[in-house]
């Protein structure tokens, strides 16, 4: 990245921030999954800070209104 990187989200899992990611990088966007859990070998750790999303700040715009637009999955029924 070349402009220094800020957070964008915060996400609950390091699969749930890799979909952001992912979504982000697919429309042209740099962005890179942050998280403190020990090189994934402490998964739980996640649950305490959560998994960071970061763009570069030139990108943080496009950025959020990609995110803002994405579509949110519904539950599923299971009955």
């Amino acid at each position: 990245m070349d402009s220094a990187p800020v957070l964008l989200a915060v996400a609950g899992s390091r699969v749930e921030a890799d979909l952001i990611v992912g979504l982000l990088r697919t429309h042209g966007l740099r962005a890179a999954v942050v998280t403190d859990d020990a090189g994934g070998q402490e998964p739980q750790l996640q649950l305490q800070g959560g998994v960071r999303v970061l763009v570069a700040a030139s990108e943080e715009a496009s950025a959020r209104r990609l995110l803002a637009a994405a579509p949110v999955a519904a539950p599923v029924d299971s009955s």
